[in-house]
C-alpha cells in the first residue's frame, strides 16, 4: 500500500468513499454526500494549510486521511481535527492506521500540536483505532446530533503531536 498526498483527480474515489457514510451511516453528520465538485472544492481548501492523504493499493484509493481547522479563533491555530475513511472492502486490513501513521506526522512538520478526532458514538472500531493510534478521550458531546431519526453523542479524543 502506498500513502500520497491527495490531487484533484482523487476526487472521484474520495467522494465514492464517503457517499456511503453519509448515506448509510451515522459516522458523518452530513445528509446529502457532496458531488464530486464540492469534494474538490474541499480538497483545495485543506491542501494549502493542512495534510490531505489516500492510500492507494494496486492503483485503487482505498482510504484517505486529512486535517482541518479545529476552531477559529486565532489561539486554535496549532490544533487540526483529524479523519479517516476506508472504502468498505479494505476495512481490517491496517489502512487506517497506515493513513494516521502517515498523517499525524505530517501534521506536526508544519507545526501542528495537537489533534483532536470527533467520533460519532458508538463506534467501538473507530474509538479502538484512535486509542491504538495514541488519542486519549477527552470528552463527550450528549445528543449533539441528530440523524435517521435519533440524537447521537459525539465523543472527542485528543492527541497531542
Amino acid at each position: 500500500m502506498d500513502v500520497r498526498e491527495i490531487v484533484m483527480g482523487d476526487a472521484a474515489a474520495v467522494q465514492a468513499i464517503y457517499a456511503p457514510y453519509v448515506t448509510d451511516t451515522s459516522v458523518s453528520f452530513e445528509e446529502v454526500p457532496p458531488d464530486i465538485i464540492e469534494v474538490e472544492r474541499r480538497i483545495a481548501a485543506i491542501l494549502p494549510k493542512y495534510p490531505y492523504l489516500v492510500a492507494e493499493e494496486e492503483g485503487r484509493i482505498v482510504g484517505y486521511a486529512y486535517a482541518s481547522e479545529h476552531r477559529t479563533r486565532a489561539a486554535y491555530r496549532t490544533s487540526v481535527d483529524v479523519a479517516v475513511y476506508v472504502a468498505p472492502d479494505a476495512h481490517r486490513s491496517g489502512v487506517a492506521r497506515r493513513l494516521y501513521s502517515c498523517l499525524l506526522p505530517a501534521a506536526a512538520s508544519l507545526g501542528y500540536h495537537a489533534a483532536f478526532a470527533g467520533i460519532a458514538l458508538p463506534n467501538e472500531a473507530s474509538v479502538r483505532l484512535h486509542e491504538a493510534m495514541g488519542f486519549e478521550p477527552v470528552g463527550i458531546y450528549r445528543e449533539v446530533g441528530r440523524k435517521f431519526g435519533a440524537w447521537l453523542d459525539v465523543g472527542w479524543w485528543q492527541r497531542l503531536l
